[in-house]
């Protein structure tokens, strides 16, 4: 089995000061922790295509897009949020970043790999329909998703959101479309502080308090996840692939680990192999430990690979 790794050198260039913990940092720890991992004969680099304006239209308001394109300083740093900035380089960061997600879709549905995983950033699950937030401008998986929807004409999608913080984004683009299966893991109460109200028949949150085990973690996936994916039956599924929630990861009090990441890669694996002939793009969201963020990846594509 291939999985394509779809990254790209303009990704790093979205650098908005050594305080911020979403760092460029993140993206060589995990090219040199898959190095050196023994995979390497497993995978096949892409670069990230720059995503189309209409590639975002399907997820993002026209608003919303042209204010972002304005926006982008010559010079210097500008403030979307409080803990999302721009610098000269962050509009084409984010550009590849969301193409990445379509060019793991196209390299999927081609047959030419199994799955992708799209080592990119400015992250993206927090980014709504018209709103930047949480270091995120646009939605990354949104936008691939949608890509399978509209071009493909897939029916049935499933997104696994495992990143500790709620995927609020997603869910806000997704809440009306039932074609799409929304499952969001996340530590409650904690930022952006929603999600615990949500009830839909195709969103599935699993708030869980600080403390909670990667034991904790398995039993309620395993309960309220996998087997209503199952019967969801997806064409496709994502991953919006956070390792916020590692026991040594500053942003978070949830104690997973590599094990719990496998885990998750692996039973998701096995549905996908069943129903989509094991269709998967994963991208990258948060996690911001640098001595583990590339090991949790490792675990990930290792689960991928099972």
């Amino acid at each position: 089995m291939t999985i394509a790794l779809i990254t790209h050198p303009d990704c790093i260039l979205h650098d908005i000061g050594d305080w911020h913990p979403e760092q460029p940092a993140r993206l060589k720890v995990i090219e040199d922790a898959l190095s050196q991992s023994g995979l390497v004969s497993s995978l096949k680099k892409f670069l990230a295509p720059l995503a189309t304006r209409d590639q975002l239209l399907r997820v993002h308001d026209v608003e919303y897009i042209d204010r972002i394109f304005q926006l982008s300083p010559q010079e210097n740093l500008i403030s979307l949020d409080l803990d999302t900035l721009m610098n000269p380089h962050t509009l084409t960061a984010a550009l590849r970043a969301s193409g990445a997600t379509v060019s793991g879709v196209d390299l999927v549905m081609s047959g030419e790999v199994k799955a992708a995983f799209c080592n990119v950033r400015p992250p993206g699950h927090h980014a709504e329909r018209s709103r930047a937030m949480g270091f995120c401008i646009f939605n990354n998986v949104a936008v691939g998703v949608a890509h399978a929807l509209e071009y493909y004409k897939l029916q049935r999608i499933a997104i696994v959101d495992f990143d500790v913080h709620h995927g609020n984004g997603t869910e806000n683009i997704f809440e009306n479309d039932e074609r799409v299966l929304l499952c969001s893991f996340f530590q409650h109460p904690f930022y952006p502080f929603s999600g615990s109200e949500t009830k839909s028949d195709h969103i599935i949150n699993l708030p869980l308090p600080a403390g909670t085990t990667g034991t904790m973690f398995r039993k309620k996936t395993e309960e309220f996840w996998l087997e209503a994916i199952h019967r969801f039956k997806p064409e496709m599924i994502f991953f919006s692939a956070g390792f916020d929630g590692h026991m040594r990861d500053p942003m978070s009090n949830v104690l997973l680990n590599e094990d719990d990441y496998a885990w998750l890669s692996r039973e998701i694996k096995l549905i996908a192999d069943s129903t989509c002939q094991g269709r998967i793009v994963s991208a990258l969201e948060g996690g911001y430990s640098l001595e583990v963020l590339g090991p949790s990846v490792v675990a990930h594509i290792r689960g991928l690979l099972d």
